[in-house]
């Protein structure tokens, strides 16, 4: 890989320029990555490993046809923008339409606040995974099965378009995840946290009391009553709100899924109400400092933040510069790839709902039966259609939080869900723990957040 801008400004714009005149578009990324992976299950190490991975892909586009080649030598670059154009070539039969941008050249690190985990020795990372072992395994001896997880990447990107567009791009992402599993009997539940930083590695040093949380939870889940399914007014917390307006609702914002199906399309239309005159809605990565945070997308369109729903109303969607342009929009700066094995497509970046007005203690008021969710277990969803796992759970009572339940799950209709929104606290947490997946590419770093909300007629399974 060129070691300065200089030297791949020269041979980009020599390539560039020799094949640009055979089709509409064409880009060229070269990446350079290193980084860090442990798995501890229990005792045993399934993973430690260190690896570094150059490499890039060429996109070409023609008559609106796509083409994508992929290389790890740079000496075969010339052969691999061949197949590129060749494979655009070969299936293009419209028009391009790509929303325009201004060409831009540029060298953007995002900063780190503190230690740079490439400095710290594999050694050092592994012992942290081992106390983090070691608290989850003392919370109680009917702890079964733990899982610690470590991952770190440092990313370097360089793309070259043929329309002048030259950009170098860094940063350097941290993960850990955590998970404990109790039995007693045939009862078994199980506890998780993950966290995430874009800013030192400090920040997962010194998370044991949130370790511990997650084989706290697990423990006293083991003798929780289930909740009795049916269908309640409900708060949840920031962390879970964060996770519906993610998964829920941004996916459905993601301007290639609703190009692709008509009838998403129809629901989606601009204009149209979703919610109270309270619900604020945005994505984008503009905002510093957090896991979906960047200058540029990877497609060179800066990156910017997008307002979804404004007082309930939808009024703007997320997109790639081809989605713009086919939907006559303007491009957001959404367009993502995991990595040079991949194409950039339609990704949210930090995802949140706006903290609302009402104190947190009175969303609770006035419910005579209902449920406060915290935290999350997993969840799932199928379109329109959602369901989520509460990592804990107590039962509302008479406007007074109550006893605590287990498995507890939240399921509906997201439209529904978001008319159904009765009031947002005065509170916001930011959640920087998502790895987001979409068309195979899993484990993007995103970022959400949001305020407790009060949602009426969830349904809510357990016991019947």
């Amino acid at each position: 890989m060129p070691t300065t801008l200089a030297d791949a400004q020269n041979l980009l714009s020599d390539l560039i320029a020799r094949y640009c005149g055979r089709v509409d578009y064409l880009m060229i990324r070269l990446e350079e990555a290193e980084g860090t992976d442990i798995l501890l299950r229990g005792d045993k190490v399934e993973t430690l490993s260190e690896g570094i991975s150059i490499g890039g892909h060429i996109r070409a586009c023609y008559k609106g046809g796509w083409g994508l080649s992929c290389f790890n030598e740079l000496a075969t670059i010339q052969d691999r923008i061949e197949e590129a154009i060749a494979a655009a070539r070969m299936v293009g039969d419209e028009e391009t339409l790509l929303a325009p941008i201004d060409p831009v050249q540029a060298v953007c690190i995002l900063p780190l606040k503190g230690a740079d985990p490439r400095n710290i020795p594999l050694s050092q990372k592994k012992q942290l995974c081992d106390r983090y072992t070691e608290l989850l395994k003392s919370v109680d001896r009917r702890i079964t099965t733990t899982s610690v997880r470590y991952g770190d990447s440092a990313q370097k990107v360089i793309i070259a378009t043929s329309e002048g567009t030259l950009i170098e791009q860094s940063w350097v992402d941290m993960e850990m995840r955590f998970a404990a599993t109790a039995r007693n009997g045939e009862t078994v539940q199980t506890g998780r946290e993950t966290t995430g930083s874009r800013k030192a590695y400090e920040d997962l040093t010194d998370l044991d009391e949130q370790v511990k949380g997650a084989a706290q939870r697990a423990i006293a889940a083991l003798s929780l009553p289930s909740v009795k399914g049916n269908t309640y007014t409900v708060v949840i917390d920031p962390i879970l709100t964060g996770l519906f307006v993610h998964e829920a609702f941004g996916h459905l914002s993601e301007a290639d899924m609703a190009y692709e199906n008509p009838d998403l399309l129809e629901v989606m239309t601009i204009g149209r109400r979703f919610g109270p005159e309270e619900l604020q809605i945005f994505d984008g990565a503009a905002p510093e400092g957090h896991r979906g945070s960047y200058f540029y997308d990877d497609e060179g369109t800066p990156a910017t933040t997008t307002q979804l729903i404004k007082d309930g109303v939808l009024v703007g969607r997320l997109h790639s510069r081809e989605t713009a342009g086919k939907l006559e929009e303007a491009p957001t700066g959404n367009a993502r790839c995991l990595n040079y094995h991949f194409t950039p497509i339609v990704r949210m970046t930090n995802t949140w709902i706006e903290r609302g007005k009402t104190p947190v203690g009175d969303l609770f008021t006035d419910i005579k039966e209902g449920v406060y969710a915290r935290n999350w277990l997993g969840g799932m969803t199928n379109g329109e259609m959602f369901t989520f796992s509460a990592g804990e759970a107590w039962m509302i009572r008479n406007g007074k939080i109550a006893e605590p339940v287990r498995d507890v799950t939240l399921s509906g209709n997201v439209f529904q869900t978001l008319a159904d929104i009765e009031a947002l606290g005065d509170d916001f947490y930011w959640d920087e723990s998502g790895g987001c997946g979409k068309g195979g590419q899993n484990g993007l770093s995103v970022g959400c957040g949001g305020p407790s909300l009060r949602i009426r007629d969830v349904v809510v399974g357990g016991e019947t």
